[in-house]
């Protein structure tokens, strides 16, 4: 079965420094993968090398068994990839109906002119727009600040709000980069059910955490990163036990 996500031996350097050296991985439609690693392994540069956001030294990306490597970033969302950052990226004076309807703008097929004109195709993905958008909120918890700016928002609905955006693109698979970062345990055990929930829905989930909680209870299998390098691969029980994963966050005993 070919995987969802393919990434073959995928390299990035930056100047003089290799960010992510020769790493490959595979993600299966359906799971729930997770990366970890310490802080400046190159996590964060693989995100952007799926998304689209950077193009690699080396190596291949593919999705669905086609090539992305070269893709622009709106051609890969197009495709089915979409993605949240480590630091929230809302659009705080726009409304938090308006943020979700944002994220459903790549999958609209009226222009410009059908826009200006009002013409019944646009009217059309209006609604339906409108109403794609009221079904996320309900599943996140926010219909009822639909109209609340999103600079009005908790921090553990900012970080609701920016997952319910990326799902609004209607990908295959989403990437989450650090999504219980700053959440306190009860905003993290929240978020671990939505995640299992969004999996329920037919979505596949592909996430960066520091919380070794959230990785060790929902993730089917973990790759980990040190120095841009992959170290080890597998279920949580074998990454747990993994001394070069160990060493990765511990240190070495002398």
């Amino acid at each position: 079965m070919v995987p969802l996500l393919e990434i073959r031996e995928i390299s990035k350097i930056f100047g003089g420094l290799k960010a992510l050296d020769q790493v490959s991985l595979s993600v299966k439609a359906g799971e729930i993968f997770g990366l970890i690693g310490p802080n400046g392994a190159g996590k964060t540069t693989l995100f952007n090398l799926i998304s689209g956001a950077m193009r690699a030294t080396g190596g291949r990306i593919f999705f669905r068994g086609k090539e992305i490597s070269s893709l622009p970033d709106y051609r890969i969302c197009r495709l089915g990839i979409a993605r949240t950052y480590q630091n929230i990226r809302l659009f705080g004076k726009m409304t938090v109906l308006e943020n979700v309807l944002v994220g459903r703008h790549c999958r609209t097929r009226s222009g410009l002119w059908a826009t200006f004109l009002g013409l019944p195709v646009e009217r059309t993905e209006n609604r339906e727009g409108k109403k794609m958008a009221g079904q996320l909120l309900d599943f996140f918890r926010l219909a009822g600040k639909k109209d609340e700016k999103a600079s009005a928002l908790a921090y553990g609905e900012e970080r609701r709000l920016e997952i319910a955006r990326a799902l609004a693109t209607d990908p295959a698979l989403l990437l989450l980069d650090e999504p219980s970062a700053g959440m306190n345990p009860q905003e993290v055990k929240e978020l671990n059910q939505l995640i299992l929930r969004i999996r329920e829905s037919g979505k596949t989930v592909f996430l960066i955490e520091h919380n070794m909680k959230v990785i060790m209870d929902i993730c089917d299998r973990i790759a980990v990163l040190d120095f841009g390098e992959k170290i080890a691969e597998g279920v949580p029980e074998e990454v747990r036990e993994n001394q070069r994963v160990v060493e990765a966050y511990l240190g070495k005993e002398t």
